[in-house]
């Protein structure tokens, strides 16, 4: 049975997945999606050159990956993206 996501877990997954240092991992952590299923999620989601632009950014990128990841790296996001 496929997962139903709200507009909001929708739009934070798309988010998360365009973000550099935001790895596959804690997306599948939070949301359940692995690296194959957010493929599929973003497919689905996206314009089809949107999709290939972000496959194109993430394809390769260290950051995206706990286990290619620089280890001084202990955060997903710069402490002022988000503003509260």
């Amino acid at each position: 049975m496929p997962v139903t996501f709200s507009d909001e877990q929708r739009s934070r997954i798309i988010e998360m997945a365009w973000e550099d240092r935001t790895p596959f991992e804690a997306i599948e952590n939070l949301y359940g999606l692995n690296e194959n299923a957010l493929i599929r999620f973003m497919r689905a989601e996206l314009k089809a050159s949107s999709f290939r632009l972000w496959r194109a950014r993430v394809s390769g990128r260290k950051t995206k990956h706990l286990k290619l990841r620089n280890p001084e790296i202990s955060r997903a996001y710069c402490p002022t993206q988000y503003k509260r």
